[in-house]
């Protein structure tokens, strides 16, 4: 079993900056790709970034290109995601997701983080 805490959410304001941190409690084939998706009120979940351990693969949803990056360290089982120039459309949990391959196909999922930006 593979266990992930999210960590880093608020409330900021449109423009600020905000990093998000996950933790898995471990790291096994099952944890080879580790990604970022979002849940916003009345909206299905949806994909934000994603990257392989080894950073040999990225890849961002094209909302957030050019704002968000995703990043990790493999020392402590984390990864990153850096959220610059926010916009009130990035309201949403974020969710931290784990799975075995590329693409990202979530077999575990972190409890959430809520991220708040008002205009």
């Amino acid at each position: 079993q593979v266990q992930l805490v999210e960590s880093g959410g608020g409330v900021v304001q449109a423009g600020d900056s905000l990093k998000l941190s996950c933790a898995a409690s471990t790291r096994t084939w099952r944890t080879t790709v580790m990604g970022w998706f979002r849940q916003a009120p009345g909206t299905e979940r949806e994909f934000v970034a994603a990257m392989s351990w080894s950073g040999d693969f990225t890849d961002y949803a094209a909302s957030v290109k050019g704002r968000f990056t995703i990043s990790n360290d493999n020392a402590k089982n984390t990864v990153y995601l850096q959220m610059d120039n926010l916009l009130s459309e990035d309201t949403a949990v974020y969710y931290c997701a784990t799975g075995s391959s590329w693409p990202l196909n979530p077999q575990y999922w972190g409890h959430g983080t809520q991220v708040t930006v008002s205009s």
